[in-house]
């Protein structure tokens, strides 16, 4: 609700709070699931400590509070003037994403963290993180560090509930819009009739929007693809072209992926094709012609 977290967006969170499947979790949450359980025992060992797998909590006052603990520290390595109740956030990184935790754990992690600090009353929490499947990091985050910030976070999530989850009003479809078009294909994956835009204002304005970002898209891409043609044009027979004796440019073969011709392999190999080929649906915005020159 906060928006720091990109595949979960505030719409996301809304719709899961009342109780609609939106868990489109892929690859990497299969396999940061898989490797909780190692990269806990690697924490629990390498600090000498007890840990016990916990899960979805609420605070006590406040039942609307509830978080998921992957694991509850009982036996804290801390110095024994904090032996206090805490736990212990397991995460599992691309190798893309190492640069984010040089400094300590990234805002969204940090986030979560305060989060289940709050809820569960603790002064602080560990985290670990595997990146790359062979990188192992490990910090502590501290609620003295953050109690404004902390503060902010408790005031968001009780309007969020009040304005949002008990009113049953959706917020905007902010954040990625990916996720949110494909949160959206999950809850309504057969669609039929009409919706009135005049009732919609929302609707319009995104039309408006729409519609200008698809023409600046479709003269930015043509514009592009001039300058490629002068680009390989003015090489000429070489690969390479040099201004003021330094490389400016160069062609380049790529490593696309092969192109497969699904008809012809569904009519020569249709065993093949049943078995390798799986149904990908999408959607696409088909704005009407008399709209697409803008309103």
């Amino acid at each position: 609700m906060l928006g720091l977290i990109k595949q979960k967006p505030p719409v996301k969170v809304y719709y899961d709070k009342l109780g609609y499947d939106v868990d489109d979790s892929g690859e990497a949450a299969y396999w940061g699931t898989v490797n909780e359980a190692n990269v806990a025992d690697r924490w629990a060992m390498q600090n000498r400590s007890v840990i016990r797998r916990v899960g979805l909590v609420a605070h006590q006052d406040h039942p609307h509070w509830m978080t998921t603990l992957d694991r509850r520290v009982t036996e804290c390595p801390l110095d024994s003037d904090e032996q206090a109740p805490c736990a212990l956030e397991i995460k599992t990184r691309s190798a893309f994403k190492s640069a984010q935790w040089h400094a300590g754990a990234p805002d969204d992690v940090t986030a979560q963290v305060l989060w289940q600090i709050i809820v569960n009353g603790y002064e602080h929490m560990h985290y670990a993180v595997l990146i790359g499947g062979n990188d192992y990091h490990q910090g502590v985050i501290r609620a003295d560090e953050y109690r404004d910030v902390m503060a902010d976070i408790t005031v968001a999530v009780d309007r969020f509930w009040t304005e949002h989850v008990q009113a049953e009003v959706p917020p905007e479809p902010t954040g990625d819009g990916d996720a949110v078009t494909k949160m959206f294909r999950r809850l309504h994956p057969t669609r039929t009739g009409s919706v009135d835009v005049d009732m919609h204002p929302d609707a319009y304005s995104a039309l408006l929007d729409y519609t200008r970002h698809q023409r600046a898209e479709a003269a930015e891409k043509k514009a592009k693809n001039t300058a490629k043609a002068r680009l390989v044009a003015a090489l000429g027979p070489a690969q390479e072209a040099r201004l003021s004796g330094e490389r400016a440019y160069s062609l380049e073969p790529t490593n696309a992926a092969p192109k497969v011709d699904f008809e012809l392999m569904a009519e020569r190999y249709p065993d093949a094709y049943r078995d390798c080929v799986a149904p990908n649906p999408t959607e696409r915005i088909a704005i009407a012609p008399q709209y697409k020159g803008g309103i």
